[in-house]
């Protein structure tokens, strides 16, 4: 009988503590739900193009934003039939409109979209290459394409709805001797203190041969005349490639880079005058480089109000694998990366940030299960996250 009786006890207690630990389990699961949330913005194979590519978004402000990539018509190659898609969300990156063409190069390839708003006049500029399609990223570095790299640019006054015919600024932007020149892959910035304050300032990417050897660098363009012309400033070479620029709070500018030479840190330069030249070069280890782009952006506290920059790659440590799309905060001006989010453990590669103003940032991605490529991801990730890791 008293075994009957502890039988019962021990079938009760356990029958209880599973039925704890699966409610437990479950506000988890709804703190988790409210905490980061993932939209699928761009599918590949969906909608009339083979792979989607090369995620850019903004912020606008009201809750609404705009995304967007490069449409790879036949396959996933940097190069051929590409062209440059939008899509609209209205509320904070929860669903997303159908996808519209605002630039196609006929058979010919237009890529890497880098928009920044200009905050005084409302007007979205959206810069972007291009090549013809039988000319592959090899054959441009060597000198031995039909054409090279030309830089276009497109402007719209309705926040996105329309947008102007692209115009090719190429020689306003990018040197004779340059080879392979891409604007971002990201986003611009808009300078918002200091005696450069109002100056628009865009990341730039290009290749050079030096003495018989094909060297990369990293640049930015600026406007000081709301975009009607744009000066290049100082490079930083070798070995650097893609990049991103931020401001901190004092107004010095930094720009993070893609780094080729296989140190597996980051690539970090400083300016003093508002992107100007670059004197100050150094490399962060704590930023772990596959070598591969990268996002970074400066956002205030939505409580304190100082300065934070952010940080999102795929953060691993194995050269040229790409997976584990992690975002890092630092409340020092990047001088430590104290914490992190694993936003995505599987293969990812190319990502953008942006602060969305209210207690929420996004990072759209690229990433799947089987391949990095699958779709652009949009996750909304909620501020406060990164915070409690400080304490």
């Amino acid at each position: 009988m008293l075994q009957d009786i502890d039988d019962i006890r021990n079938t009760f207690s356990y029958f209880w503590s599973k039925t704890l630990l699966c409610f437990v389990l479950f506000l988890l699961g709804t703190v988790l739900a409210k905490d980061i949330s993932y939209h699928d913005v761009f599918v590949s194979g969906v909608g009339g193009y083979h792979t989607y590519r090369i995620p850019s978004v903004l912020y606008l402000g009201d809750g609404t934003l705009l995304a967007f990539c490069e449409g790879r018509k036949k396959s996933g190659s940097d190069t051929g039939d590409i062209d440059i898609l939008i899509k609209q969300s209205r509320d904070s990156g929860k669903t997303w409109s159908s996808q519209k063409i605002i630039a196609d190069n006929g058979a010919d390839t237009i890529g890497n979209p880098c928009p920044v708003v200009d905050s005084e006049t409302s007007r979205i500029f959206l810069f972007t290459t291009t090549n013809l399609a039988e000319d592959d990223g090899r054959a441009i570095r060597t000198g031995k394409s039909k054409d090279t790299r030309r830089v276009n640019l497109l402007y719209s006054d309705n926040n996105g709805n329309k947008w102007s015919k692209p115009q090719d600024i190429t020689g306003q932007v990018k040197l004779p001797s340059w080879r392979w020149y891409a604007t971002g892959p990201g986003t611009g910035i808009q300078l918002q203190k200091g005696p450069f304050k109002g100056r628009l300032i865009i990341p730039c990417n290009f290749s050079i041969i030096e003495k018989g050897e094909i060297i990369g660098g990293s640049h930015v363009i600026y406007s000081d005349d709301h975009g009607r012309s744009w000066q290049i400033s100082e490079t930083v070479k070798p070995g650097f490639s893609e990049c991103q620029v931020a401001e901190l709070s004092s107004g010095r500018l930094m720009l993070n880079m893609r780094n080729s030479g296989r140190k597996g840190s980051r690539g970090i330069a400083f300016s003093d005058d508002g992107g100007t030249t670059w004197p100050l070069v150094e490399y962060k280890s704590v930023l772990i480089e596959p070598v591969c782009q990268a996002s970074t952006i400066s956002m205030a506290d939505p409580v304190t109000g100082k300065t934070v920059l952010l940080f999102s790659n795929p953060a691993s440590a194995v050269y040229r694998e790409r997976f584990r799309m992690t975002v890092r905060a630092s409340f020092d001006q990047g001088n430590t990366w104290p914490c992190d989010i694993l936003v995505h453990s599987g293969p990812s590669a190319y990502s953008c940030l942006v602060d969305m103003e209210d207690g929420y940032i996004g990072c759209m991605y690229e990433g799947g299960v089987k391949s990095k490529y699958e779709k652009i991801i949009f996750a909304r990730l909620r501020y406060s996250l990164l915070v409690a890791q400080q304490n």
